[in-house]
């Protein structure tokens, strides 16, 4: 049995599919996943901004 795998969505993208991927691999909304995101980015200073760019890069894509 193979273990699931952390990868950015192909279907579920806004800019990069970081946002789905992280929804697809728990089993969430997608929708929720962006909002949070969006409101923590917001209260830490943007710092999710940079958190987002860093799993872009680091994400293989689907």
């Amino acid at each position: 049995m193979e273990g699931k795998k952390l990868t950015r969505s192909r279907s579920n993208k806004m800019i990069a599919g970081v946002c789905g991927g992280i929804a697809e691999y728990f089993g969430w909304d997608v929708s929720i996943v962006r909002i949070v995101y969006a409101l923590l980015s917001i209260f830490t200073a943007f710092c999710g901004a940079i958190v987002y760019i860093i799993l872009w890069i680091v994400l293989p894509e689907k």
